[in-house]
């Protein structure tokens, strides 16, 4: 490549996908330090790449019937001679601008990290990462208080991945009472309309907790749940992000594949339904597994 190689990375859509992919990015951050790039993500997923090092450009690819939003990408990408285009998503537009190579995304089994790591031939599989601004911690440290905080994630993007509120306020209590004890509940959610009710019942039974829900952009959410002790929640963005900020980070998993989607980071752990419903998901299961990961933190 060039001495400053330009390299076009086209990313997903929903915020998890677009976390879990910032392992490669970051791989190819310490590739190729002096690289100039351009990612290509959707609105949801903006956040994420908002603090990346040599981010040249940020292309937000709005979602179009009959596939229309590849055109307007093809037109801002055309003119660029490319070093390298990664596609993550698959598609021909690699092939339909100039580059001096391309990679691009094949189903392949495994974990998605794993997945990723395959389209480079990276091994092992970088772990995710999430960038944060010195404003991003600032932000953080004028929310919170100083003390145990462990981070509630009660939302998702669709009900089915979604834990019963009461379960996740009666988590809080034993982990409070118990191995994280005096600890405060943080809750987050995203800016989505829905995921305010979602979080409600679980900020109405916490009265003490920090209400964060849908009040932080991607970047300063990542720097909140890096000062927190554990974080608990469904399978979802904020659950990946969590796991990319190095927060203790343990998934609760019903329908979907945890094989595949599970949180990847430092320290992290999944709990699945017995059942594939969120509802058979038991309390004491989840409190288990948290323990379990708490005690199996590394000292600093």
């Amino acid at each position: 490549m060039r001495p400053c190689p330009r390299i076009l990375y086209v990313t997903s859509n929903r915020v998890g996908d677009a976390v879990l992919s910032t392992g490669l990015l970051d791989h190819l951050l310490r590739v190729h330090p002096t690289a100039r790039f351009t990612v290509v993500c959707g609105p949801a997923a903006e956040g994420v790449f908002l603090r990346m090092p040599n981010l040249e450009r940020l292309i937000i690819m709005e979602k179009r019937p009959w596939g229309r939003h590849w055109l307007p990408l093809w037109v801002a990408a055309v003119g660029t001679v490319w070093d390298l285009v990664v596609d993550i998503r698959g598609s021909a537009l690699s092939w339909l601008v100039p580059t001096r190579a391309r990679a691009q995304m094949r189903h392949r089994p495994g974990h998605k990290t794993a997945q990723l790591a395959a389209v480079l031939g990276v091994a092992p599989p970088p772990l995710p990462v999430a960038w944060m601004a010195a404003a991003d911690h600032a932000r953080a440290a004028a929310l919170l208080p100083p003390g145990l905080l462990v981070a509630l994630g009660p939302t998702a993007n669709t009900d089915l991945k979604i834990w019963p509120a009461g379960r996740f306020v009666a988590l809080f209590r034993a982990l409070a009472a118990g191995p994280l004890a005096g600890a405060r509940a943080v809750v987050l959610g995203g800016q989505e309309p829905r995921e305010r009710p979602l979080a409600a019942p679980v900020l109405a039974a916490l009265p003490d907790a920090i209400d964060l829900c849908g009040a932080l952009s991607l970047p300063e959410a990542a720097a909140v749940l890096a000062r927190c002790a554990l974080f608990v929640g469904n399978d979802s963005g904020l659950m990946h992000l969590a796991a990319a900020a190095g927060t203790p980070t343990l998934g609760l998993f019903g329908p979907t594949p945890a094989e595949q989607y599970s949180p990847a980071g430092r320290c992290t752990a999944f709990v699945r339904s017995p059942t594939g419903r969120m509802e058979d998901l038991t309390v004491a299961a989840a409190v288990a597994a948290a323990e379990r990961l708490l005690g199996a933190q590394v000292p600093a």
